[in-house]
């Protein structure tokens, strides 16, 4: 049995050194200082190797400072100035035409200043890694080291010399919306005028061409640049839908005739017919009457005296050339595609409608029983405009509505059975004196013209007219004087 002997066994004591806090606190102190001194003098370094650098490279780019993929390292401003005015000379032969539609107008690029702009491009590459903050300065000429900064060519073009240059084209493009008129008053309309969009040209994307197209021409050698000169629409304020309820709101039909060679008494008498149709609104559903509209044609309603088609012979009469203005609606609403209730042909061919069109487009009027009629099967208003032009001699009827979609095709007339005119006819007439001769009737050839007017929607046929003209020859008379 052992026995215990734990009184008579010390613990072993555990020596601990002891740290002299003082000695702590001064090595402590040794390396903060240092570190202290060691960055300030690896700042002192730093700064002066940024200073060196900055001296060196004093009025010169910065390494890895490319424009437009050409290093300009070490090289001044004034050398990269003189790089891009050299390669501008390159340039100077190049031309630009500017079209629109037919009309075009040539200008070399030396007299719209255009090219490299070399006072941006040399200011941007020397000014890379010298901004105000000096730590951005750093991190870009770093960046120019490492990396590369390129910058993109920049080019200099003289506006003010190319719209000087352009401005006849500009002024035959420019034009003003026209806002839409409707007055209507006792079941007429007395003021109408329909919208127009305008247009102008669009300045910004065209100088952006031009810039775009001449740099591509620099790095091509491309001596002729073409540019179709672009257009903007302007619309007006107040549309023709927006005027009116009737559904008036687009050209639906127009028809013209000239009158070249009438005499003064002959215009006179359409221009006054033609007034009398001016504002007129047609219904739907209605039928159109040309006699019941303008009314009677007499002196008594304002008409004045020109040859009229008269018991077969050609003969001074109330009204003459009002004929002119029935022809001419005629026309306008064979466009139209309107159906055409009753139309009746001259009695021979009369050279004031052919002067623009071939024979059998006409129509004759004669008050109360011959006359002109058709009917509005659309679902709107039909509006009558009448344009009489004394300086082109020309008489214009616009028909406006809703367009439905209907399509008129007419077929050119087709001249057949040609007759030539009988011989000159010689009749005394005692009132006049012995030896005048006086012509009284005009020689016509006879003929028949027919043509043939097809409507369609859609491609779909929706009918189907032809209107034949028989014309009789028709005889040339003079009267001679018998009178003593």
């Amino acid at each position: 049995m052992k026995s215990s002997n734990k009184k008579n066994v010390k613990k072993e004591e555990v020596i601990k050194p002891k740290i002299n806090k003082k000695h702590f606190k001064n090595a402590t102190h040794v390396v903060f200082w240092f570190s202290i001194g060691a960055i300030i003098t690896l700042f002192l370094i730093s700064s002066f190797s940024y200073l060196a650098f900055q001296n060196y490279y004093k009025n010169k780019i910065y390494p890895g400072v490319t424009v437009n993929g050409i290093d300009f390292s070490k090289k001044s401003e004034e050398e990269v100035k003189n790089y891009f005015i050299d390669k501008n000379k390159n340039n100077l032969n190049t031309t630009f035409n500017f079209t629109f539609e037919n009309q075009t107008a040539t200008v070399s690029a030396k007299e719209l200043e255009f090219g490299y702009d070399e006072n941006l491009l040399s200011t941007q590459a020397i000014s890379v890694g010298r901004s105000k903050d000096p730590l951005s300065n750093i991190s870009m000429i770093f960046q120019a080291y490492t990396d590369g900064v390129d910058l993109p060519a920049s080019y200099k073009l003289s506006t003010a010399k190319l719209n000087e240059k352009l401005d006849p084209i500009y002024e035959s493009i420019n034009k003003q919306p026209v806002e839409a008129v409707f007055n209507f008053q006792d079941g007429r309309v007395t003021e109408f005028k329909s919208s127009e969009k305008g247009r102008e040209v669009d300045k910004e994307k065209l100088f952006s061409q031009v810039s775009e197209k001449g740099k591509s021409s620099s790095t091509s050698n491309q001596k002729i640049i073409n540019i179709e000169i672009p257009v903007k629409t302007l619309k007006p304020n107040l549309t023709t839908d927006k005027v009116n309820e009737m559904g008036i709101t687009e050209l639906i039909g127009t028809g013209t005739s000239t009158f070249k060679g009438s005499i003064e008494n002959r215009v006179y008498n359409l221009s006054l017919a033609a007034g009398r149709l001016n504002g007129v609104l047609v219904k739907p559903g209605e039928e159109f009457s040309f006699n019941k509209t303008i009314g009677d044609v007499s002196s008594l309603t304002g008409y004045k005296q020109a040859y009229v088609i008269q018991n077969g012979r050609t003969v001074l009469g109330d009204g003459g050339g009002v004929c002119q203005v029935s022809t001419t609606f005629f026309r306008a609403i064979l466009n139209a595609g309107l159906p055409i209730t009753e139309r009746n042909q001259h009695a021979y061919r009369v050279s004031y409608y052919e002067q623009d069109s071939a024979p059998g487009v006409d129509a004759a009027i004669y008050t109360p029983n011959v006359d002109l009629r058709f009917k509005n099967d659309t679902d709107n208003h039909i509006l009558i405009q009448t344009v009489l032009d004394p300086s082109e001699q020309r008489l214009t009827f616009m028909l406006y509505g809703t367009n439905d979609g209907r399509v008129a095709t007419l077929t050119e007339p087709v001249i057949s059975n040609q007759s030539p005119a009988p011989e000159p006819k010689f009749e005394d007439d005692p009132n006049l004196p012995r030896g005048v001769v006086k012509q009284v009737d005009f020689a016509a050839p006879g003929a028949r013209a027919s043509f043939t007017r097809t409507i369609t929607r859609d491609g779909k046929i929706l009918a189907q007219d032809t209107f034949t003209s028989n014309y009789r020859p028709w005889q040339a008379v003079f009267l001679r004087g018998t009178k003593e």
